[in-house]
């Protein structure tokens, strides 16, 4: 069973979150901040995975320090859950409608930290989100995942389907990175040897 727990606690943040890879869809999100547990319980849904989460930042100043330290802490338990990344299809890609919003994204477990993010919401807020903060969730995340992704938005006018698309197509290209390829029996799918 693919699975990890990671704290975090700092001066601005404390964190506590469960992941299970081969999960259910199941969420238990907290984070005090609706829009980032809205779309953290559909990237669990869609991708397969089960996620308790517990966040108590400081918003009072912001939601910044949440969703970063959110999206590390994730990003790190996907890492760990993963391992050596042995056997694993490696790469996944997701072409999401969300109403008017289409977004493509694409993922390597690369073990490089890397993000291409052309996603352009046309509103500097959803509700009380700073729509800037999904890009800083995402590079927080691929930065302890340590892998490489990329989020095109190629359609869209409204924010929320334009950031829900995201969340959804990333959940989903993660699933198919992270599932068992077969035909590598057990190894490591890079000519390297590792990841």
């Amino acid at each position: 069973m693919r699975t990890a727990t990671v704290t975090r606690t700092t001066a601005e943040t404390d964190v506590a979150l469960t992941l299970n890879v081969d999960g259910a869809g199941r969420a238990e999100i907290d984070t005090g901040c609706g829009f980032l547990d809205h779309m953290l319980t559909l990237f669990t849904l869609h991708g397969g995975f089960d996620i308790t989460l517990t966040c108590r930042g400081d918003r009072a100043v912001d939601d910044h320090h949440t969703v970063e330290d959110v999206g590390l802490c994730l990003g790190e338990a996907f890492a760990r859950a993963l391992g050596d990344k042995a056997g694993l299809t490696r790469y996944g890609q997701t072409l999401l409608p969300m109403d008017e919003a289409l977004v493509l994204s694409a993922v390597d477990l690369s073990g490089r930290a890397t993000l291409a993010y052309a996603v352009e919401p046309p509103t500097e807020k959803v509700g009380t989100f700073d729509t800037e903060l999904a890009e800083e969730f995402w590079l927080a995340f691929v930065r302890r995942a340590e892998i490489t992704l990329h989020l095109r938005q190629l359609a869209g006018r409204n924010a929320h389907h334009i950031l829900e698309a995201c969340f959804k197509s990333v959940a989903r290209s993660l699933r198919q990175a992270a599932a068992a390829d077969e035909s590598l029996a057990g190894r490591v799918p890079s000519t390297k040897g590792v990841l």
